[in-house]
């Protein structure tokens, strides 16, 4: 039922498909050969019925087909001339009318010419050439008809006027309105390609943010361990081998985790094979951290978490200590977990430097990362070093705010 309903709202906005196939097959060639030689053999079969029931005006001659035949050509022309087009097919029905040949198709091909116009955005020569093609119609039918073929031909009904008035608004009408709906598809496309764009440029910033965190505090725990390595290689191999082994276990699960995030990328939509991190691995990280040479308290328990707040306040205090174990000259730093009433998680990471350079407290990717990732809830993020000297990086997340998807 729900799939019927679908299928009939997308009837009603865009079209059935068939129509679609064939729009598409028309765009991509360069002239509308088609669907002019149809229209074309339509107006001839269609007025030659019409002056067999319509014995009164003038019969068909090679002039008429000739006219008929021009104002149907002239459509080929539709797309790259439209305002040429509707004033040639008016003039030609018009010249149609005047020599007193029987009414029939021949308005079709104005029609046509007259809802190119208007859907290109020519509304004034529509306009115009309606406007001209009715007063011209006017005219031979109600003054010049008794110097014009057949003869003895009478003027016109005014009531016909008015039927033939109502026939040229409508089609200026449905013209306008396939303007409208072709103007709202144009704009419905250009906002779907705009957001499979955007969400194209926020999964390349989710998978960056995402490498970046892991490799940024693997590599830095790595960076320590191989100097240590190399610092006491020649005086206590077993501290050596220590840091090796430390070297191999932080390698070995920032590839883990870069393989999961690769995973994810290789196979959109799929569930990945490892959960997310979250802040039940804290113990990891300060184990992590201690082989870096920096000892962690941590102070405080977090809530129960939603998968996207639990991994964003991972990456979080990772980072932040990344940040310490890379600009900071402590050795000690403190994470403290407070969540107020249940609708806010507050992180806060603090060290008691001194900063090793410029960039103390990570001014780079990393900072920014953990800005993103905290707005991406709708939550703030705020660094800078302390008064009493050190660096604080204090972190407020939401937790009953729905997580964006």
């Amino acid at each position: 039922m729900d799939e019927q309903r679908v299928s009939g709202g997308l009837w009603w906005r865009h079209g059935p498909p068939w129509w679609h196939h064939w729009a598409e097959a028309e765009r991509a060639s360069r002239w509308p050969w088609l669907s002019t030689a149809l229209i074309t053999v339509f107006v001839l079969g269609g007025s030659r019925f019409a002056a067999e029931e319509q014995l009164e005006r003038a019969p068909l001659d090679t002039f008429a087909r000739v006219l008929l035949v021009v104002a149907a050509g002239l459509l080929l022309w539709r797309r790259r001339y439209p305002v040429v087009v509707v004033f040639g097919t008016a003039a030609a029905t018009m010249l149609y009318l005047g020599a007193g040949y029987p009414y029939g198709p021949v308005f079709v091909t104005f029609a046509l010419g007259c809802f190119s116009a208007i859907v290109a955005g020519h509304r004034k020569a529509a306009w115009t050439a309606l406007g001209l093609l009715w007063t011209g119609h006017v005219l031979v039918a109600h003054w010049f008809y008794q110097w014009l073929p057949p003869s003895g031909d009478e003027a016109a009904s005014w009531g016909s006027e008015g039927v033939v008035g109502a026939w040229g608004v409508a089609i200026v009408a449905l013209a306008e309105l396939a303007r409208t709906r072709r103007e709202q598809w144009a704009r419905e496309r250009a906002e779907r390609a705009q957001a499979a764009r955007r969400r194209a440029d926020e999964e390349r910033l989710r998978i960056a943010r995402e490498l970046h965190d892991v490799l940024a505090h693997s590599i830095s725990v790595i960076n320590v361990q191989a100097g240590v390595g190399l610092a006491l290689l020649d005086s206590d191999l077993e501290q050596a081998r220590t840091a090796l082994t430390t070297i191999k276990a932080a390698s070995k699960e920032a590839l883990g985790e870069v393989r999961q995030v690769l995973d994810t990328l290789r196979t959109p939509g799929d569930a990945p094979r490892a959960p997310a991190p979250g802040l039940d691995r804290l113990p990891e990280l300060v184990e992590q951290a201690a082989s870096a040479g920096l000892t962690v308290e941590i102070e405080g328990e977090a809530p129960k978490l939603a998968p996207g707040t639990d991994l964003a306040a991972f990456r979080i205090v990772q980072e932040a200590l990344t940040n310490v174990v890379r600009h900071s000259g402590s050795r000690h730093a403190r994470v403290h977990l407070a969540h107020d009433d249940g609708t806010t998680l507050r992180l806060r990471i603090d060290d008691d430097g001194p900063a090793t350079g410029a960039d103390a407290g990570g001014g780079g990717n990393g900072l920014a990362g953990m800005r993103e990732r905290a707005a991406a809830l709708g939550g703030t993020i705020e660094a800078g070093p302390r008064p009493d000297g050190g660096f604080r990086v204090l972190a407020v997340l939401p937790l009953t705010v729905k997580e964006n998807r």
